[in-house]
């Protein structure tokens, strides 16, 4: 037993790198609401990262060049699910949660994703507050701003837990 807390303490401490940057579990424990996604703040987060290049980083607003509008709902799926952007470039997520329980989206490459979802089963209150992601109460929306790095095919998805695993996914090719 003791080995199985020292495993889930030693996952819980760990830096994970998703959604263009590196962080630690406890960046998440600031729960809240619309606010605190993606707002520019970059508490726990650095840059210069291999997987930073990879997904990209947080928009310049001024640098946007489309905006995309997504929905997500309780049937555990985005509007549009498949997306494709050009090496560089900086959009704009207008996101809405269409749905009666907490969504978000998260991006990422999906093994990044899933290792993250397994953290989140851990501690199903975290609420995100990284790049690359937002979190919405219910009847909530709200904007996400990223500029697309190299080449890559990548993911989005809902990291609530078991919304994952329900197919709350979407892809993302950027060439």
């Amino acid at each position: 037993m003791n080995k199985l807390i020292a495993i889930v303490a030693l996952a819980a401490a760990s830096t994970l790198a998703i959604a263009g940057g590196v962080y630690t579990a406890t960046d998440h424990h600031r729960s809240g609401t619309h606010g605190d996604h993606m707002s520019g703040d970059h508490h726990g987060m650095t840059d210069g990262t291999t997987h930073a290049m990879l997904t990209g980083k947080p928009g310049d607003p001024a640098k946007v060049t489309r905006t995309i509008e997504v929905a997500m709902n309780d049937s555990m799926r985005f509007t549009p699910d498949t997306l494709k952007f050009k090496e560089g470039e900086t959009v704009r997520f207008v996101v809405r949660n269409e749905g009666k329980i907490r969504h978000e989206m998260v991006i990422g490459t999906m093994g990044d994703l899933k290792a993250h979802g397994d953290m989140m089963r851990t501690d199903p209150t975290m609420r995100h507050n990284a790049a690359g992601t937002i979190s919405l109460a219910p009847g909530e929306s709200g904007e996400l701003i990223w500029e697309f790095g190299k080449a890559a095919d990548l993911d989005f998805a809902c990291l609530v837990p078991g919304h994952l695993e329900a197919g709350m996914t979407g892809k993302i090719r950027v060439n």
